[in-house]
C-alpha cells in the first residue's frame, strides 16, 4: 500500500453527462391527463400558433375559427379553450367583425341588406352579431346606393327594348328592392328603344 487515501472513484471513471439530453428532457411538454382537460404548454403553443397565422390572413368569426381549428385536428377541449382566450383578448369578436364586413362589403359591392345577411351567416357570424350590425344600416342609405348601381347598371342596358331592360335591371337589383330599379328607369333616366 502506498499510504494513499482513497477518494472514490476519479474523474476519468465517472460517465459522461449528456448535457443535452438532461435539458431536452426538462423542456419536454408534461404528458396529458387521461381526461384531456389539461393542456401541455407545447400543444398551446401549436395551436395558439395556428389561430394566430390563420387571423393573420384575415379576420374569423368564433365559429369559423372553432371549425378551422377542429380541421386542424385539436381536440375540442383544446379548441374551446383557444376559443375562449382568443375571444377575452379580443381577437375574436363577432360584432366587430359583422361592422367590418358591412362597410367593406358595401363599398367594395355595394351589397344591400339581404345580401349582407347572407354573407354574414355564410360566414357563421353570431346571428345576435348580424342583427345588431345591421340595425345600424339606415334605409335611405341603402336605397340611394341601390339606386346609384342600378343608373350604372341602366346605362348598359340601352341597347334593348324597356320591358327586357326593367327585366333585367330588376333580376339584377333583386335584392336591393323595387323602389331602386323605379328610380333607375324613371322618365328622366335613360331612354330605352
Amino acid at each position: 500500500h502506498s499510504g494513499l487515501i482513497d477518494a472514490g472513484p476519479s474523474l476519468s471513471d465517472e460517465k459522461p453527462v449528456n448535457r443535452r439530453a438532461s435539458r431536452s428532457a426538462a423542456a419536454e411538454p408534461a404528458p396529458r391527463t387521461a381526461s384531456g382537460r389539461e393542456k401541455s404548454k407545447g400543444s398551446f403553443d401549436r395551436i395558439s400558433n395556428v389561430s394566430m397565422y390563420a387571423l393573420a390572413r384575415r379576420g374569423m368569426s368564433s365559429r369559423e375559427m372553432h371549425d378551422y381549428l377542429l380541421g386542424r385536428e385539436f381536440e375540442l377541449s383544446e379548441v374551446d379553450i383557444e376559443i375562449e382566450r382568443l375571444e377575452k383578448v379580443a381577437l375574436l369578436d363577432d360584432h366587430a367583425l359583422a361592422e367590418t364586413l358591412i362597410r367593406t362589403l358595401q363599398v367594395r359591392k355595394g351589397l344591400g341588406r339581404s345580401a349582407l345577411t347572407a354573407e354574414l351567416r355564410r360566414r357563421n357570424v353570431d346571428p345576435v352579431a348580424v342583427e345588431s350590425a345591421l340595425a345600424v344600416l339606415d334605409d335611405d342609405d341603402e336605397l340611394e346606393r341601390a339606386v346609384v348601381i342600378a343608373m350604372k347598371r341602366a346605362g348598359q342596358l340601352r341597347s334593348l327594348d324597356a320591358t327586357t331592360a326593367k327585366r333585367r335591371l330588376g333580376d339584377f337589383l333583386m335584392r336591393r328592392g323595387s323602389k331602386a330599379v323605379q328610380a333607375a328607369l324613371a322618365p328622366a333616366g335613360p331612354t330605352f328603344r
